[in-house]
């Protein structure tokens, strides 16, 4: 016979001599096994000793093997019970499982019955286990990530802080100079100043921009059911001072319900709106479109494309890395954070995202979100 692991079992009999006997058969088969023919003293033994398996008697004068497993359950909350019952007390035994148990034999039984029965209740007992140490890590792990992010939140502010202190300084001095010394200046010390007063400006909204990013990952997810179009409306308004007068083609076909935190679903439309107007400056007309992909299984694809200054698809995987540009800053303006953050909310909500283009002719930018798109649908172009 192959050898078992060792597995201990605590027998709960007031029939002495079927107590005893059950408790050297089981032996023999590998278990190690104590027995006892009162609750009481199995539950001292569960006090002071692990066991894997209690096998009890239903009825039993001062304490029954439902009070008894209750009781057992508080000390060893991982312990798998198994009633032992006769016949005539088969609905109680039923009730008995739903009280914590995990299953019952009848008396008398046979070993055949009851040996499979032991085997089931081990398992079970190694799933539970796992499970709880599974659940621990899991735990421990959350409690690392929430202190890391805690920590990070605490370490951006105190860079912003500490950053935004000498900038101002460097700013207001830099504009003190252009007003109280214009005089003076040459036009190539005027040139530097404002070089200077650029610089600051364009650190202010990089230390922004990065304060944006951490906190993409640490602010709560608040999934709601979103209809797209009035709140694309309101993200045009919003970067309207960015549009102007220009002549942009807007395409905006309807688009089906997405299931997202509203707030950061906001976001993402602002940046890819924004990077769409931005690198359609040199176009006129600029066409922008805002549409749904087809053929998309199990999630809503939605895109936004542009007839702008396009990019070469070598760089693609570049797009949405932290501070990556594949532009000038003196042709396009920018800190190479937006298309991160759109990655890192779309990600949040277990969607993806990726591009399409072609330098100098156009560029399309896609995430998913889990959900079906209703048949709507808009061709490739």
């Amino acid at each position: 016979m192959p050898e078992l692991p060792l597995v201990r079992i605590l027998i709960v009999d007031d029939e002495e001599a079927l107590m005893k006997a059950l408790t050297n058969t089981l032996k023999d088969h590998g278990y190690e096994t104590v027995g006892f023919t009162q609750g009481a003293a199995a539950l001292t033994a569960l006090r002071e000793t692990k066991f894997d398996v209690l096998l009890s008697d239903l009825m039993m004068p001062e304490m029954d093997g439902i009070s008894l497993l209750r009781a057992a359950l508080e000390i060893q909350p991982d312990l798998v019970g198994i009633i032992m019952t006769g016949a005539g007390t088969i609905s109680t035994a039923v009730e008995a499982m739903k009280t914590g148990a995990f299953d019952y034999v009848l008396k008398p039984f046979k070993l055949n019955a009851i040996l499979p029965v032991l085997s089931r209740a081990v398992a079970l007992r190694e799933l539970r286990i796992k499970n709880a140490a599974l659940e621990k890590k899991v735990h421990e792990r959350t409690t690392q990530l929430e202190a890391a992010n805690e920590q990070l939140e605490a370490f951006s502010y105190s860079v912003s802080h500490d950053l935004r202190a000498p900038l101002r300084h460097i700013s207001g001095y830099a504009h003190f100079l252009t007003k109280s010394n214009t005089s003076t200046l040459s036009q190539k010390d005027r040139e530097h100043v404002d070089h200077i007063v650029g610089a600051a400006e364009r650190m202010s909204q990089l230390i922004d921009d990065l304060l944006a990013f951490s906190r993409m990952g640490t602010s709560e997810l608040r999934p709601m059911s979103i209809d797209p179009q009035p709140l694309i409306e309101d993200v045009l308004r919003q970067i309207q001072p960015e549009i102007g007068t220009r002549n942009i083609v807007w395409k905006k076909p309807p688009l089906p319900p997405l299931q997202a935190d509203l707030a950061l679903l906001r976001q993402v439309f602002i940046n890819l709106l924004s990077n769409a107007v931005k690198y359609t400056r040199n176009r006129d007309p600029a066409e922008i479109e805002i549409s749904c992909l087809e053929g998309t299984p199990g999630e809503t694809v939605i895109f936004v494309r542009d007839n702008g200054a396009g990019f070469d698809m070598k760089y693609a995987a570049r797009l949405f890395g932290v501070f990556q540009r594949l532009h000038r800053e003196d042709q396009f303006e920018g800190t190479g954070i937006g298309l991160a953050n759109v990655r890192r909310i779309i990600a949040r909500h277990g969607g993806r995202t990726w591009a399409e283009g072609k330098v100098d002719g156009c560029a399309t930018f896609y995430f998913s979100l889990p959900g079906k798109t209703h048949g709507i649908s808009s061709e490739q172009h």
